[in-house]
């Protein structure tokens, strides 16, 4: 009888967000992010426009005044925002996403009351969301 080696659940939510990002129409930077409780997916999300209006990859960035794109809705953002749209609870959640969060994304997470963020990637502008993140109390890991 031959030995089953399976992957752990840290790698196999790795793995899937990092294949959720691939969904993401941004052209300059493609973000997953995955909700999980219990050890099971409660919902998944990637950056893009908004539905139903025109995605980067088909009309372009639209460039801010910060210089990131502001026609994109970030993965965080968006799978918030697909539990509160399905009733999906996200108190006490955990969070894994392909990009550390950004300050806005940070406040989200905190008011969603997600309580751990799993970062694939470190954010090259600022670690603003990160520390904000933990000075309310939400444990960030890098992996």
């Amino acid at each position: 009888m031959s030995e089953v080696k399976r992957i752990s659940r840290e790698a196999m939510f790795k793995s899937i967000v990092t294949i959720l990002s691939e969904r993401s129409t941004c052209t300059r930077r493609q973000v997953g992010a995955l909700l999980i409780r219990d050890n099971r997916i409660i919902a998944m999300g990637y950056n893009g426009s908004p539905s139903g209006l025109p995605h980067c990859e088909d009309v372009g960035c639209l460039i801010g005044p910060d210089g990131g794109c502001i026609r994109t809705v970030h993965a965080e953002a968006n799978v918030i925002a697909f539990a509160a749209k399905e009733g999906i609870e996200t108190k006490g959640a955990t969070l894994y996403v392909t990009l550390e969060p950004c300050l806005t994304c940070a406040k989200l997470i905190i008011n969603a009351g997600i309580t751990h963020v799993m970062c694939l990637e470190k954010y090259d502008r600022s670690w603003d969301g990160v520390l904000l993140l933990e000075s309310a109390g939400v444990k960030v890991t890098y992996v």
